[in-house]
């Protein structure tokens, strides 16, 4: 591309934001803070974080992007809703092709319209209302359990399909109010808005899909308004809240709560496989449990990097002058193993005393369900070894097939024997 065609498309940026589907397959630098060796970040990941723990990315069109690879300037640069903004017109821009795939919802908005819409929510996400939940989700694992003993009369048994998929799709069923039957849909839009391997333009297809599909559930709730979050937020807040918001909130809550639990839910259930002084420690001590997910979220994060930042101003973040316009983005992997943080963070540790991990993100975009999926992960591990004592892979570690480069990190399929 010559020189004058660069100079074009970058004004185009700066003045309506990135087109998105333009870029098509993400560049190999961009990529490498999403790949992993099994559980694990690539080595380069580390390397680099060593060496400079805020970096630039060689990335096309002379658009400067930075990755923040350091514990403590990862929690500067989200804490920071002052200088820098979350909303997606700075990726598509206010009217281009892409601007109706804006997921709206909280990940995607600044102040004030951020507060505005995490006020709705808030309360549907005390420990109070979702101590509501407790007696559904043991009874889905149960559910769950008794499924994958059938199963087990066959042979292997994926422990993905039967028991990590299906946990999370259940709870977020029962607290949005979407019916159960059309989990599949969802599921599959859920995995492909996280796969950048397929490029740009396919993971925003994938939001727009998802979009459409819960405008339809909004729509129904409106009309007869049920006893989930959609229901209480429409009898709540009525017209003080449109449509489209509340499909974009519903569209956090969805992806957020569903593949991100899913993914720990396996992952963890691997980690557990593979450590049997672990899985004899959760099989018989009741108090083995917080202490082993927060670890386990810490370890795996499989949030692999944050929402991306756009700089307001120029500013300076860990000695690196970032300009305004450019793009910042945090590897969450990164910074919860970064020696900064605390001792030897590359090996998992149950013992390990409970750390400020930012597998949730940091400061005011947190996540919101945070609570509700340390719920379900306390009480799906204890159950599941427990309901299983002799559980085991049933294929060598080496030959499980994981995500090549996802946002969402995770396994495809864990065949066990039960």
């Amino acid at each position: 591309m010559s020189a004058w065609l660069a100079r074009r498309y970058l004004s185009r940026v700066r003045k309506k934001g990135f087109d998105l589907s333009k870029l098509g397959v993400f560049p190999e630098s961009a990529l490498m803070p999403l790949r992993r060796d099994g559980l694990d970040p690539v080595p380069e990941l580390a390397r680099l974080r060593a060496r400079e723990p805020i970096s630039k990315l060689d990335i096309p069109f002379g658009v400067n992007v930075w990755l923040v690879s350091g514990y403590e300037e990862s929690k500067a640069v989200l804490s920071d809703a002052a200088r820098f903004s979350n909303d997606f017109a700075n990726l598509v821009g206010e009217s281009g092709a892409n601007a109706d795939a804006n997921p709206g919802g909280l990940g995607f908005a600044d102040p004030p319209v951020h507060t505005r819409l995490r006020k709705l929510l808030t309360p549907e996400f005390t420990m109070r209302r979702l101590s509501r939940l407790k007696p559904g989700i043991a009874r889905i694992i149960d559910e769950r359990l008794d499924a994958m003993a059938a199963a087990s009369v066959d042979g292997p048994v994926d422990l993905v399909a039967e028991f990590a998929l299906p946990i999370p799709s259940l709870v977020i069923c029962e607290l949005l109010g979407v019916p159960y039957e059309d989990r599949e849909e969802f599921q599959h839009l859920s995995v492909s808005r996280f796969d950048l391997f397929s490029g740009a333009e396919a993971s925003l297809g994938a939001i727009s899909e998802s979009l459409e599909y819960l405008l339809g559930v909004v729509r129904k709730q409106r009309e007869n308004p049920g006893d989930g979050l959609l229901g209480m937020i429409i009898k709540e807040h009525g017209d003080e809240v449109d449509d489209r918001e509340l499909a974009g909130l519903a569209d956090g809550v969805l992806t957020g709560g569903f593949e991100t639990t899913a993914s720990m839910l396996a992952l963890g259930a691997l980690v557990l496989l593979q450590d049997g002084d672990t899985f004899k420690r959760i099989h018989d001590d009741d108090a083995a449990i917080g202490g082993f997910v927060e670890e386990a979220l810490r370890h795996l994060t499989v949030v692999q990097a944050a929402f991306p930042r756009f700089a307001r101003e120029d500013l300076e973040i860990g000695g690196v002058r970032i300009g305004q316009g450019d793009v910042v983005v945090c590897s969450l992997s990164g910074a919860n193993r970064d020696p900064k943080f605390g001792p030897a963070l590359e090996d998992f540790d149950a013992f390990r005393a409970p750390t400020s991990h930012v597998a949730f993100g940091y400061g005011v975009h947190r996540c919101i369900g945070a609570e509700l999926a340390r719920m379900e992960l306390r009480a799906a591990y204890p159950a599941l070894v427990r309901r299983f004592p002799d559980l085991r892979l049933a294929v060598p570690a080496h030959e499980l097939s994981f995500r090549k480069v996802s946002v969402v990190y995770g396994v495809e399929s864990l065949p066990v024997l039960v």
